[in-house]
């Protein structure tokens, strides 16, 4: 056992890790989940940038394509490409913590939008009209250069989620 714990000591300190007393507290509610016995993790909802739901379907001119899946991919490359950033900015949606998301100082939820993967909910944005610009910028950006789902047909994820559907999404 005192071999495990300075196994694991060491790990830390090799990772950077500060020990426990030395971090501010601060508490986080969220839904968890094991990915591991002693590893868990809680879903964040970007604050602001509303990406296109995983099962989602937009449509191209050869018939749909799974441009959620699509955020999905975009937003684990990102995520791979460097350490996140979460800062807690509001109060739970559909049960989990909003946050602002950055990578190497990039923020998820923008790039989402300039890539095409998701759309601005400026209406959370009121307390922030610089990000709000900015998700705005990006979001002309892509639908003037038709990038992501913006190269065909799609249905806002908020609606998607209420159930409406392409044509092609009932077929």
């Amino acid at each position: 056992m005192k071999t495990a714990i300075l196994l694991a000591l060491v790990a830390l300190a090799a990772c950077g890790a500060a020990e426990p007393g030395h971090l501010p507290a601060q508490d986080l509610t969220g839904r968890g989940r094991a990915l591991d016995g002693d590893t868990i993790s809680i879903d964040f909802r970007f604050s602001g940038a509303d990406a296109f739901e995983r099962k989602q379907l937009c449509q191209i001119s050869s018939g749909c394509y799974p441009c959620g899946k699509l955020a999905q991919d975009a937003t684990a490359r990102m995520l791979r490409s460097g350490e996140a950033t979460i800062r807690l900015v509001g109060s739970s949606s559909y049960g989990r913590p909003v946050a602002v998301v950055s990578v190497n100082g990039s923020d998820l939820g923008e790039q989402l939008i300039a890539q095409g993967w998701a759309v601005p909910a400026t209406k959370y944005l009121e307390s922030d009209p610089d990000r709000a610009g900015r998700y705005m910028s990006a979001y002309e950006d892509a639908r003037t250069n038709k990038r992501g789902a913006h190269a065909g047909a799609w249905i806002d994820p908020e609606k998607w989620r209420r159930g409406e559907r392409l044509t092609c999404e009932r077929a």
